[in-house]
């Protein structure tokens, strides 16, 4: 069987590898060190943020930024219902109660006229939202003007979940920074990684501040060990970071070949009957850190499932798009607000290999076994 092909591996160089080997020729493996440092500032100015805080996880970024805009039990917190489980599990740690939007077909990110509606209805009930987690799906940005505007109207703190979008921009400045905070993941499927890892950058340095503080165990200024409130084991190791600052050099050439690869496939695949690829919002640029397709099985005559199975086959990984929130059965009792354009997405949805470093030989590969499903269909007929 052919080696396998997987869906978003990770791509690395030398450059990560040169400052690995930096952090172990000074022996500053521990926790923290001038990796972090450095890496920080970095990303910072990468993405235009005043501050980023580099962190173990962008789940324990989320995290945080809950914490810190104050939500609490018994809080409601709007989030974005087509997306991975990370996005909302952090609601959850702060005993709040999260509340799912639907999404739009232009970017398949939230729709505003759902969180419009949502919030009109949440207001009348006396229990406005006290923030909105708003994930950037698929490596493409949200419609954030009308979006901010309605969180700025009702006092809703906005906290963007970015993970999946580094190098993606609205409106030619970068994600994650017109909110409360934005939040980074750096997984090792991510666009770019540190093996696992996140970030949460902001233009306020009293909530960096105070970002650091609970992430190293809350530790209050004393020589001894001082704590006076509750903390977390949430910061990132200086070896970790020094692979993320050799990523992070290489991200623009990353983005540019994962829409190569997303060019490529539509370009191949777009023909083929009942296929969509997701749309590129007029608002912004795409890191497309998966390409993403629907098929329509009453036009093709195949479904997800079966081009999926058919891949698997071959030994390459495919995944069907993330199942909405509002279907999973850990969020089966939680309130939603739509949620058939997300449900009809997620059925007829398939993300293809779309790693930086895919060759041309594999990603043809893809694409003829794609192909011939559509080839059997009809042949059958």
């Amino acid at each position: 069987m052919s080696s396998r092909v997987y869906l978003s591996p990770p791509d690395i160089g030398p450059d990560e590898q040169a400052f690995v080997a930096e952090a172990f020729a000074s022996n500053w493996i521990a926790p923290l060190g001038p990796h972090v440092d450095a890496f920080e500032r970095e990303f910072a100015q990468c993405v235009g943020a005043g501050h980023a805080v580099a962190l173990s996880s962008g789940t324990a970024a989320l995290h945080l930024a809950l914490r810190l805009a104050g939500v609490g039990a018994g809080d409601e917190v709007f989030c974005s219902t087509l997306t991975f489980v990370a996005t909302a599990n952090p609601i959850l740690y702060q005993n709040a109660a999260p509340v799912f939007l639907d999404c739009e077909r232009e970017s398949w990110n939230l729709d505003p006229n759902v969180l419009a509606d949502a919030l009109r209805a949440r207001v009348k009930a006396g229990k406005k939202p006290k923030a909105l987690v708003l994930a950037h799906l698929y490596g493409q940005s949200a419609n954030l003007d009308p979006i901010i505007e309605l969180c700025t109207k009702h006092g809703v703190i906005l906290i963007e979940d970015a993970a999946e979008a580094l190098g993606a921009t609205y409106k030619g400045k970068h994600v994650g920074t017109r909110s409360f905070a934005g939040v980074f993941s750096f997984n090792g499927n991510k666009i770019i990684t540190t093996s696992g890892g996140g970030m949460l950058v902001t233009d306020d340095e009293k909530l960096a501040k105070q970002v650091r503080f609970l992430a190293t165990q809350a530790r209050d200024p004393a020589p001894h060990y001082e704590h006076s409130q509750v903390g977390f084991n949430y910061r990132l190791s200086n070896v970790l970071a020094a692979i993320g600052r050799g990523q992070l050099r290489h991200l623009a050439e990353k983005v540019t070949r994962r829409r190569e690869n997303f060019d490529f496939y539509q370009k191949t695949l777009g023909q083929l009957p009942g296929v969509t690829f997701m749309p590129e919002a007029s608002w912004g640029h795409s890191n497309r850190w998966l390409t993403c397709l629907t098929i329509d099985s009453a036009i093709a005559g195949t479904d997800r499932e079966q081009v999926r199975l058919a891949l698997e086959k071959e030994n390459i990984e495919a995944r069907p798009v993330w199942k909405p929130m509002h279907l999973q059965p850990l969020y089966a009792s939680a309130q939603k607000f739509g949620g058939a354009v997300a449900e009809e997405i997620f059925a007829r949805g398939l993300c293809l290999p779309s790693g930086s470093n895919l060759s041309p030989a594999d990603r043809a590969r893809v694409a003829a076994i794609v192909k011939s499903c559509f080839t059997q269909t009809r042949s059958k007929r």
